[in-house]
């Protein structure tokens, strides 16, 4: 009898583990058949076992891709850091650790190793944006001796998972003495052509009464040269004089912008009625504002001189005159009809000298069919880099685009209401 309940047992045990090992199967079949269109063709026992090596492999190799590119971002030139979603410093590189004086940062808040607002307001809006986001300020500092310094600092912040923050920082510390370095040069250099020039000018105008007639094309050409280079060193000396201008010791006083508006274009009619190109004002009828007219009115003949220019003939140039109470800004826009802006130089039209597809040809001096001599215009590619400057001079800022209707030029300048006068 005992025989017969252990054969039962035994013959049930046996049914049991069979079906256990059937669902076993079946759960690892079902398991691996995302896996169906790769060559195993031995049981489920072994293709299980060949996938788990090379999963052990596949996690090898992203180990030591990702050891990589820490080693990478440890020795990079430029500062890193990631914060978490509470602002803690998750990891930061040598740079970063160079840059700001850090030890040991990893887990501590952010704010006590950095003490910059402008960059805790780029992590936040990084954030909130979820795109890449850059700024620029001046970074102060306390050196080992106490005193408290600045240093220009650049920073690109992108959104990573998890609501953490990774921020690329860069020192432009060396950028901008450098460029401090060219302005001054040049600044100098102007200085010291500005009094041979002005001899060549009178020697030449003395000349110009005493050639004999078949020599006073070459002289008249000579002089407009000279001309030329003498407003590009006024010109140079304008601009260093305005980069040293605080927009808080500007001279101001009560001007009317539609009247300033007005005298700048009237100023160049003449040129632009060469082309036969219209002017078209769009706005209020008087714009009392607190500013340096000359400046302004400087700012608009370098607008209207360029879109007369690169306006086609028959064109028209249109200027809108508005002011965005939430914004705080007043908005003056010239828009051109003419071919606009190449997008690869949108960036750099504001910058010293910039011309876009410049095509010159030296030390060829071009005529007509009758061999008379043909004026040469050309810009300096300082106009756009002085209303620049003059508009940062008045607290405001400028940009530039290609407008989506006209297709043409499309500068659009911001000054602040703050210095607007009541009518």
């Amino acid at each position: 009898m005992e025989l017969i309940f252990f054969g039962a047992g035994l013959l049930l045990g046996l049914i049991l583990w069979f079906w256990q090992w059937r669902q076993v199967r079946y759960a690892l079949q079902t398991l691996l058949e995302p896996y169906a269109a790769r060559p195993f063709k031995s049981s489920p026992w072994h293709r299980l076992q060949t996938l788990l090596s090379q999963q052990l492999q596949e996690q090898e190799r992203c180990r030591q891709q990702m050891l990589r590119s820490q080693r990478i971002l440890e020795y990079a030139p430029i500062a890193y850091l990631e914060v978490d979603e509470a602002n803690c410093v998750v990891c930061c590189n040598a740079a970063a650790r160079s840059l700001f004086g850090f030890r040991s940062p990893e887990g501590r808040l952010f704010l006590e190793l950095v003490r910059s607002y402008e960059l805790d307001c780029l992590i936040e809006e990084v954030r909130q944006a979820q795109t890449i986001t850059e700024q620029e300020w001046l970074y102060a500092y306390l050196t080992p001796t106490g005193q408290t310094k600045r240093k220009p600092l650049r920073a690109r912040g992108l959104f990573l998972e998890e609501g953490h923050v990774g921020v690329f920082i860069e020192d432009c510390e060396e950028v901008v003495r450098l460029r401090d370095e060219r302005d001054r040069w040049a600044a100098d250099v102007a200085h010291e052509l500005k009094t041979p020039l002005t001899s060549l000018r009178l020697v030449t105008e003395t000349l110009q009464q005493r050639v004999p007639q078949s020599l006073r094309d070459w002289v008249d050409r000579l002089l407009e040269e000279i001309i030329r280079l003498s407003l590009l060193v006024q010109e140079l000396l304008e601009l260093n004089r305005l980069s040293h201008t605080p927009a808080d010791g500007l001279e101001r006083h009560p001007l009317d912008l539609v009247q300033l508006i007005e005298t700048a274009w009237q100023s160049l009619a003449p040129l632009a009625a060469t082309k036969d190109i219209h002017h078209e004002y769009t706005g209020p009828e008087q714009f009392p504002y607190c500013g340096n007219e000359s400046q302004l009115l400087r700012l608009l003949v370098n607008l209207y001189d360029n879109a007369i220019k690169h306006g086609p003939g028959g064109g028209q140039v249109l200027t809108r005159l508005r002011s965005d109470r939430e914004g705080g800004y007043l908005c003056l826009e010239v828009i051109d009809t003419g071919s606009g802006f190449p997008p690869k130089d949108l960036p750099y039209v504001f910058e010293r000298f910039y011309r876009a597809q410049v095509r010159r040809q030296r030390f060829v001096i071009p005529t007509d069919h009758e061999g008379r001599l043909l004026p040469v215009g050309s810009g300096s590619g300082l106009g756009l880099a002085i209303a620049r400057q003059i508009v940062e001079c008045h607290g405001g800022y400028i940009e530039a685009a290609n407008h989506p209707d006209y297709g043409g030029a499309w500068l659009r300048i911001y000054l602040p209401l703050t210095f607007t006068i009541a009518p």
